[in-house]
C-alpha cells in the first residue's frame, strides 16, 4: 500500500485445536442492538426514497448478475467513471451514496484508510499480535478465527458510521530477503504457511454464519500481486524496481499464496503492486490480471491497484507516453479499481481519444458493484440484515482481548533454554530486573496498520504482574546510539533473574523502510553483553522485531540462559510474554522465517533469484534453497516439554504412476514426468503420527510434514507440505494425520514453470521421523 506520506497527501479423539473456546464466544456475541440514528452508508434506502423500488437493482430477491446488469445500464459514461476509484462517486438521482472502498483490517480494524475511522462511539478495536508473529503459530483454525473476530468487529463499526465493507488486506508476499522492512504484516518465507494463512484468514472475514457462499460478511483483499517484497534499499525504490523473476521462481514461490487465495479463500478482491514484474507494470499486465488471476483462478471479485500504482507507471516509470494511454493500458490489462485518482482524471479522454472503449469500463465497474451487492450494499437497511443488530459492544469484548493474548501466546518462539532456566518460578523469583528499549513500550506491540487498540499491556506491567521488578530502559530508544550501562547493570547484579527486551520497531523496519543491517541496533549488544556479565541470575533475552536478528553472540553467550522472540505481540503481547516466561503457557510457535547472519548482508537485495547459483557464489533464499550458515532456521523452536514421535501409518516405499502406452519415458530415461490428470488419480497415500508428550507440562507440538524431493529441475533441497498442532496433556498421547497427494504435494515447477513430479527417491520427513519413497512410472 501506499507509504504514510502518501496516504497523508491522499487523505486528507484427534489433535485438538489450540484456538480457545473463547473464540467461540467471540463469534456468538451478536448481541448489541443499534439505534435507529445508525449511520451505515448503503444504497437503496426505499424507506426514504419508496421510488427506488422500482429499480430492478434495489431488489435484492433477484440474481446479482441481473441486479448489477440494470445499475451499469442506467449511469452515464462519466457517472462509470466516477465508480473507477477509491473514493467512490454518489449518483443521488439513483439512490448510490459516496463509498469509500479503502479500509484495513491486516491484524485488526485500523485506521489507516480513509473508509474507517476510531471515535467516541468505538474508540478502539481488538488489536491482534502482527501477522509474522500469528503465522509462527502455524494453527490455521486461529488464523480463520482472528479473521472472525476481526469481520464483526468491522461490521460493528460499519452498522455505526465508522467502517466501510471492503478492507485489503492480507498481505501476502513470500519474505525472500531478511531486511524487508514489510515481514511485520506477512505470514513468512513458506509458500505452505503463507496460502494457508491467506485462505484461512480471507475465510474469516469473508464467510457468513448463514453459509450462503454468495454474499459476503466483509469483503478481503490478497495483496501485493506479485513479487513485491522490496520497499526502499540502498536508494532502490519500490516504485520504480523491475523484479527479474524467472517463471520458475514466479510459479513455484511468488504466485502460490495468491493461487490460493482465490482458489481455496474465494477473495473477493487482489490488488496488483508498484513494482514492475520483468518489465511489466502489474497493474498494466494482462496476462498477470486477466490471463491469471481472472482467467485460469477466475476469480469472483474486483482486481484494486496499489494505491497511485496506475499514477506511478505513468510518472514515475514512463511506461506510457501519455496519461490516457496508461489509464487504457489498466483497465484493458484488468484493473477495475484504482486506489487513487488517476483513473477518474484520465478515463474519459482514453475513451474520446479511442484507446479504450466504454464496454471495458462497463466490465471494470460489474466487478465492482458485483462486490457491492454480495456484501449487501444495495439491500437497503443494513439493521434489518444479518449483523445489523452487531454495534459498539461487539468491540474490544472480553472474548475477542483475549483471543488476542492467546494468538500472541501460541506464536512466541523458545530459541534457546538452558536447563533450569525458563520457566521462571512465580514463587522462587524474588526480584526480577526488565532492562531493555522494548520493555515498556505501547504503540510498538502492534506494529503498522494498525488501529486503537482496546488496551495494552505493556511487558513490564506483565511481568510486574507475577514478580517484583526494578526497571532500566538501558537505552533511550531501539536506535540505541549510547547504551546507559551504569543503572542496567545496577539492577541485574541484585535480581533473581534479568529479562533483557531488546529488537526494533518501525523506525528501524517498516514500509518503505528496508534493513541494511541484520545486527541488533545501536549498542543494544553491547547492552546485553555487559548485563548478561553482572547478572546473577538467569538472563533471558527476549527479542521483539519481524525480521530475523543475528544473534549469535547471545546464541553462544552461557551467561545468556534463554532467547526469546515475541514478534510485534499486539495489544496483550506483555502479559502473554510473561505468561511463557513464568511457565503459565508452555511455548510451541516456530519460527516463519530464517535468521540470516550479518554477512548475508553482502548479497543485493535486487536479486530476486531464489535458487543459489554456484557458478557466482550466490547461496540462494530461504531454508527451501539457500546453501549458507544460519543463526536460526525456518521451523526452529523449544517447548518446555518434550515430545515423542511414532508413526503409526508410513508412506509407502514405492508409488508407480500409471502412463499411458506409447508415452516417450517408456522408451527414454525420464527425470520427471509431466502432471496430468489421467496419471495423477488416486495416488494418495496417509501418513499418520503417533505424538506423546512425555514431559511434565501440557503443551503442544507443531508437528510439520516436508520433502526433499530428487535434484531434478533445480528442486528446493526441503519444502513444507504441510503441519498440524496437537495439543496434549502430560504423558498423553494424540494422533496427527497427512494425507499427501503425489501429484499435487510431491510435484515442482521446471525451469518454464511446469508442474512435474519428479522420478526417483523423495525423503518424507514428518516430525522428527524420515521416510524414503520412491516414485517410479
Amino acid at each position: 500500500m501506499a507509504s504514510a506520506q502518501n496516504r497523508a497527501k491522499k487523505q486528507g479423539n484427534a489433535p485438538v485445536s489450540l484456538c480457545f473456546h473463547i473464540a467461540i464466544l467471540v463469534l456468538l456475541h451478536f448481541s448489541t442492538r443499534v439505534s435507529a440514528q445508525s449511520k451505515a452508508v448503503f444504497a437503496c434506502d426505499v424507506k426514504s426514497n419508496p421510488g427506488l423500488a422500482n429499480y430492478s437493482f434495489c431488489d435484492p430477491a433477484l440474481p446479482a448478475g441481473k441486479r448489477v446488469a440494470d445499475l451499469v445500464k442506467r449511469l452515464t459514461l462519466e457517472e462509470k467513471i466516477g465508480f473507477l476509484g477509491d473514493s467512490a462517486g454518489s449518483v443521488s438521482r439513483l439512490g448510490i451514496p459516496k463509498y469509500e472502498w479503502w479500509s484495513e483490517a491486516l491484524h485488526g480494524v485500523s485506521y489507516v484508510g480513509p473508509g474507517t475511522k476510531f471515535s467516541s462511539v468505538v474508540p478502539g478495536a481488538t488489536s491482534f499480535p502482527q501477522v509474522i508473529l500469528t503465522a509462527a503459530s502455524f494453527n490455521v483454525t486461529l488464523f480463520e478465527t482472528i479473521g472472525k473476530v476481526v469481520s464483526t468487529e468491522a461490521r460493528a463499526m460499519y452498522n455505526v458510521g465508522l467502517a466501510g465493507l471492503t478492507f485489503w488486506s492480507p498481505n501476502i508476499n513470500i519474505v525472500r530477503d531478511p531486511r524487508w522492512g514489510r515481514i511485520q504484516e506477512t505470514p513468512g518465507e513458506d509458500p505452505i504457511l503463507t496460502s494457508k494463512y491467506a485462505s484461512a484468514y480471507v475465510r474469516g472475514l469473508q464467510q457468513r454464519d448463514d453459509g450462503d457462499k454468495d454474499r459476503l460478511k466483509v469483503a478481503s483483499c490478497c495483496k501485493h500481486y506479485t513479487a513485491y517484497d522490496l520497499d526502499n534499499w540502498k536508494g532502490v525504490d519500490r516504485t520504480r524496481f523491475n523484479a527479474v523473476v524467472t517463471q520458475q521462481d514466479l510459479d513455484d514461490t511468488f504466485q502460490p499464496p495468491f493461487k490460493s487465495c482465490v482458489l481455496d479463500g474465494n477473495v473477493a478482491s487482489v490488488m496488483c503492486s508498484y513494482n514492475q514484474v520483468n518489465g511489466k507494470p502489474t497493474c498494466a499486465d494482462p496476462d498477470l490480471l486477466s490471463g491469471v488471476i481472472r482467467g485460469e483462478w477466475k476469480l469472483n471479485g474486483y482486481i484494486v491497484s496499489d494505491c497511485d500504482s496506475v499514477d506511478v507507471f505513468y510518472n514515475q516509470q514512463h511506461y506510457t507516453k501519455t496519461p490516457e494511454e496508461a489509464a487504457a493500458k489498466a483497465i484493458l490489462a484488468g484493473l477495475d479499481l484504482d486506489c487513487g485518482s488517476f483513473l477518474g482524471q484520465h478515463t474519459g479522454a482514453a475513451v474520446k481519444a479511442g484507446l479504450v472503449n466504454e464496454s471495458a469500463i462497463d466490465r471494470a465497474v460489474t466487478n465492482n458493484f458485483a462486490t457491492l451487492m454480495r456484501l449487501g450494499f444495495f439491500d437497503g437497511d443494513p439493521s434489518k440484515q444479518l449483523y445489523g443488530k452487531l454495534g459498539p459492544s461487539d468491540v474490544c469484548t472480553a472474548a475477542s482481548q483475549e483471543l488476542a493474548r492467546e494468538a500472541a501466546r501460541q506464536g512466541i518462539v523458545l530459541l534457546k533454554n538452558s536447563k533450569g532456566s525458563l520457566p521462571l518460578s512465580p514463587t522462587g523469583i524474588k526480584s526480577l530486573a526488565v532492562i531493555g528499549p522494548n520493555a515498556n513500550v505501547t504503540k510498538t506491540m502492534i506494529g503498522n496498520y494498525e488501529g486503537n487498540p482496546c488496551k495494552y499491556t505493556t511487558p513490564l506491567q506483565g511481568l510486574t504482574a507475577s514478580a517484583a521488578t526494578t526497571y532500566a530502559p538501558g537505552c533511550a530508544n531501539v536506535a540505541c546510539t549510547a547504551a546507559q550501562l551504569d543503572d542496567a547493570k545496577k539492577i541485574a547484579a541484585a535480581a533473581d533473574a534479568t529479562i533483557l527486551i531488546m529488537g526494533a520497531d518501525l523506525s528501524i523496519e517498516a514500509e518503505s523502510r528496508d534493513r541494511i543491517d541484520l545486527t541488533l541496533p545501536g549498542q543494544q549488544q553491547l547492552l546485553v553483553t555487559q548485563v548478561a556479565n553482572v547478572s546473577k541470575g538467569p538472563v533471558i533475552l527476549v527479542i521483539m522485531s519481524a525480521g530475523g536478528m543475528d544473534v549469535q553472540f547471545a546464541k553462544d553467550d552461557s551467561k545468556i540462559t534463554s532467547i526469546l522472540w515475541v514478534g510485534y505481540p499486539g495489544e496483550a503481547g506483555g502479559a502473554a510474554i510473561a505468561d511463557v516466561i513464568f511457565g503459565y503457557y508452555n511455548p510451541s510457535g516456530r519460527l516463519p522465517i530464517s535468521w540470516y547472519p550479518q554477512a548475508y548482508t553482502k548479497i543485493p537485495m535486487t536479486n530476486m533469484n531464489m535458487r543459489p547459483d554456484p557458478a557466482t557464489g550466490y547461496p540462494g533464499r530461504t531454508y527451501r534453497f539457500y546453501t549458507g550458515p544460519t543463526v536460526y532456521t525456518f521451523g526452529d523452536g523449544l517447548s518446555y516439554s518434550t515430545f515423542y514421535h511414532r508413526l503409526a501409518q508410513a508412506a509407502p516405499n514405492q508409488v508407480s504412476i500409471p502412463l499411458e502406452e506409447g508415452h516417450v519415458c517408456h522408451s527414454s530415461k525420464c527425470k520427471s514426468i509431466d502432471v496430468v490428470q489421467q496419471s495423477c488419480q488416486n495416488l494418495v497415500f496417509d501418513v499418520h503420527l503417533r505424538v506423546k508428550n512425555i514431559g511434565k507440562i501440557r503443551g503442544s507440538d507443531t508437528v510439520f510434514l516436508s520433502s526433499s524431493p530428487p535434484s531434478v529441475h533445480n528442486s528446493p533441497q526441503k519444502h513444507l507440505l504441510g503441519f498440524e498442532k496437537v495439543f496434549l496433556e502430560p504423558q498423553t498421547e494424540g494422533m496427527v494425520r497427512f494425507k499427501v497427494d503425489v501429484c499435487k504435494d510431491l510435484s515442482l515447477a521446471d525451469e518454464v514453470g511446469v508442474r512435474k513430479v519428479a522420478l526417483g527417491q523423495h525423503v518424507i520427513y514428518v516430525g522428527s521421523l524420515k521416510h524414503s519413497l520412491n516414485v517410479r512410472i
